[in-house]
């Protein structure tokens, strides 16, 4: 025969080691390692580098376009734009649609500048249109370790765009290498 004991079961309480939320200190110590892993993929990325490349691409697509307005004023009119008036000779042949403007930062370049491009005739056949890159990038891409001066060049001898690290007088002078 089977006893059965009436004895009553203690109730174990599971509330104390159930509690809900974080500490405080488990709290302190996600941010943190969340702030370390913010700093470690800005630092990867480095936005302002990215920035740079970014107005670079565009400073050099707006120099190939100016040079190819150039190359296509000195076939229709036999001669290169004045540098007083190339913007607005450019403009008027309808070699280009509206003059472009470089964007905002960076020293810009000084012989016959024209929102932020400069221009230079290097002979009555060809001329030059430039201005100053911005991004570590860019500059490496030049050759020159450190490169202090590169800038977005077209010359029409060569009908390229490519970019130069030189002093602007020598970019202006057509001497410069473009890589």
């Amino acid at each position: 025969q089977c006893v059965r004991l009436n004895m009553p079961m203690k109730k174990v309480s599971f509330a104390r080691s159930l509690q809900k939320g974080f500490t405080l200190i488990e709290l302190l110590i996600v941010i943190a390692l969340l702030g370390v892993l913010t700093t470690a993929v800005l630092v990867a990325i480095d936005p302002i580098e990215q920035i740079n490349r970014s107005k670079d691409a565009g400073r050099l697509n707006s120099v190939n376009q100016l040079g190819h307005a150039l190359q296509a004023y000195y076939t229709g009119q036999q001669l290169m734009p004045s540098v007083t008036s190339w913007n607005t000779d450019l403009v008027s042949t309808g070699n280009v649609k509206s003059f472009p403007v470089a964007p905002t930062g960076g020293t810009a370049c000084t012989t016959n500048q024209v929102t932020g491009f400069c221009y230079a005739v290097i002979n009555t056949e060809d001329a030059v249109v430039f201005t100053q890159v911005q991004s570590k990038n860019s500059k490496a891409k030049t050759g020159v370790s450190n490169c202090a001066n590169a800038w977005a060049v077209y010359y029409t001898t060569q009908g390229k765009a490519g970019l130069a690290c030189d002093t602007e007088a020598n970019v202006a002078a057509g001497t410069a290498t473009l890589y």
